[in-house]
C-alpha cells in the first residue's frame, strides 16, 4: 500500500490516496499503521476518496480504529495532499466528513501549500446533541462551567461539539497534568456514551490560551483541530477571551476565530508533508488477531 505522512504542527496521520488505492479493513489497518514500535507510527489513518456531495471526502480512523467524525488538523493536510499532488487546482475546496462538508481555502508558498484556513462551521452546545448525560432538571440548553468528578477530583466543563464531542476543563497548570491518568477517566466517563475528547486549558491573556488534548482513541496527541476550536468557543461562552484566540498547543499554534455575525468558526494553522513510503499489510488473520 502506498501511503503519505503528513501532520498538522505534530498531529500526524498516515494519508491514502483511494483514488489510486483499494483498502480493505480500514478499522484494522489503522491499528496497524498507527504502532509507533511496529507500524509506520500516526495518530491514525486518513483515507482521500472521491466524494459525490464535494470535491473530495476525508475518511478518519483513529489510531484505535475507531472510526472519527471530523479532524481539523487532518483536513488541513488532505487540503494540501489534493493540491500538490495535482488531483485539483482549486484554492477553495470542499471536504465532504461525517461531521458535514468542510470549506478549505489554500494558501501557497513557491506553488505548495503551507497553510489552510477551514470553515469548521457552526458549535454545537445542546447537550443531546454532543452528545452529553449530564444529570440534571430541568435539561439544561447548555453545559458550561458545569461540574465534573473524575478520578476523585472536581472539574468544571464546558462542552462543546465541533462535529465531535468536546469537554473542555480550565486550569492553571496545564503542563504538570499526569495526562496520561486524567485523560481516560474524561474519555470513558459516564456523562459521555460516545467517548469524548477533553482539552485542559489555561487562559494567558485575552487572545492566547495554552491547552494540551486527550483525543478519545488516540491519547494525548500534539494538536487537535477541532479541540482548539471547542477551546475557543468555550473560552467565549465563558467570558474569558475576544473572539479571535492564538491556541498554542504541544506541537504548534493555531489561529481560531469565532464569528460573532454568522456563528461560524474559523481555523487557520500549517500543513506538512513528512514523507511518501510503500508498506506491506499483514495479512487479514493478522490483522483480526
Amino acid at each position: 500500500m502506498k501511503f503519505t505522512k503528513m501532520h498538522g504542527i505534530g498531529n500526524d496521520y498516515i494519508y491514502v490516496n483511494c483514488f489510486e488505492e483499494t483498502v480493505e479493513h480500514p478499522r484494522e489497518i489503522a491499528k496497524f499503521v498507527s504502532d509507533r514500535h511496529f507500524g509506520i507510527g500516526s495518530d491514525g489513518l486518513i483515507l482521500i476518496k472521491p466524494s459525490e456531495q464535494a470535491d473530495f471526502e476525508m475518511e478518519m480512523y483513529n489510531a484505535d480504529g475507531s472510526r472519527g467524525e471530523m479532524c481539523g488538523n487532518a483536513i488541513r493536510c488532505v487540503a494540501k495532499y489534493v493540491y500538490d499532488h495535482h488531483m485539483t487546482d482549486r484554492i477553495d475546496i470542499r471536504i465532504e466528513t461525517l461531521a458535514g462538508i468542510k470549506h478549505a481555502q489554500l494558501m501557497r508558498v513557491d506553488g505548495k501549500v503551507s497553510m489552510v484556513r477551514v470553515n469548521m462551521g457552526k458549535p454545537e452546545l445542546a447537550p443531546e446533541k454532543i452528545p452529553v448525560g449530564y444529570p440534571q432538571t430541568p435539561p439544561r440548553t447548555q453545559i458550561m462551567d458545569c461540574p465534573i468528578t473524575a478520578g476523585g477530583k472536581e472539574y468544571r466543563m464546558t462542552c462543546v461539539s465541533m462535529g465531535n464531542p468536546h469537554c473542555v476543563i480550565f486550569t492553571d497548570d496545564v503542563d504538570g497534568l499526569e495526562l496520561e491518568k486524567i485523560g481516560p477517566q474524561f474519555e470513558n466517563h459516564p456523562y459521555f456514551p460516545n467517548r469524548i475528547n477533553t482539552e485542559f486549558v489555561r487562559v494567558l491573556n485575552s487572545s492566547a490560551v495554552k491547552m494540551r488534548v486527550w483525543e478519545r482513541g488516540s491519547g494525548e496527541t500534539l494538536a487537535c483541530g477541532t479541540g482548539a476550536c471547542a477551546v475557543t468557543v468555550a473560552c467565549i461562552l465563558n467570558g474569558l477571551t475576544q473572539r479571535m484566540v492564538t491556541v498554542k498547543l504541544r506541537g504548534g499554534d493555531l489561529q481560531i476565530e469565532w464569528e460573532e455575525d454568522t456563528g461560524i468558526v474559523y481555523m487557520t494553522g500549517p500543513a506538512e508533508h513528512v514523507f511518501d513510503g510503500d508498506i506491506i499489510l499483514p495479512d487479514v488473520a493478522f490483522l483480526y488477531s
